[in-house]
């Protein structure tokens, strides 16, 4: 045994997990689209469903915790999404009003047009997610 008590098959054992882990861990991370914490597509063919047309309002939006993600109707039949993960601490974006998407953790304010920060602390945008609408369904991916 070394002197903090971890033996050398252990050590060894550990680095060897560590090797077979690194490429999971690799292609979870960092903050590029398709990262754990980006919204993504589940099941099978389209992606998953996410909301109905008429659960997002025109001129506003709705935030659905559970995907992580924004939907904003900014005019009739316009959707678009984005994450709702804010850029300031990772906190999750609480509401939309009007035309603001709101962060209740430290006050950040972004646009429903294009997700650009109105407000800060937030230092970037909310990164735009693909959606389609498949008749009065919206769909992530």
């Amino acid at each position: 045994m070394t002197r903090d008590g971890i033996g050398r098959r252990h050590a060894l054992a550990g680095a060897a997990g560590l090797g077979l882990g690194l490429p999971v861990l690799a292609a979870c991370g960092g903050d590029e689209a398709g990262s754990a914490t980006d919204p993504a597509p589940t099941g099978g063919g389209g992606g998953t469903t996410i909301a109905a047309t008429g659960d997002v309002p025109v001129g506003s939006g709705a935030v659905f915790a559970d995907q992580k993600v924004v939907v904003v109707q900014q005019s009739e039949g316009d959707f678009k999404a984005f994450t709702a993960v804010c850029t300031h601490q990772g906190c999750l974006v609480g509401q939309v009003e009007g035309e603001e998407i709101q962060c209740p953790c430290h006050g950040s304010v972004f646009s429903i047009a294009d997700g650009s920060v109105l407000d800060g602390p937030a230092p970037a945008p909310l990164e735009e997610v693909a959606i389609s609408v498949e008749g009065d369904q919206i769909v992530l991916g």
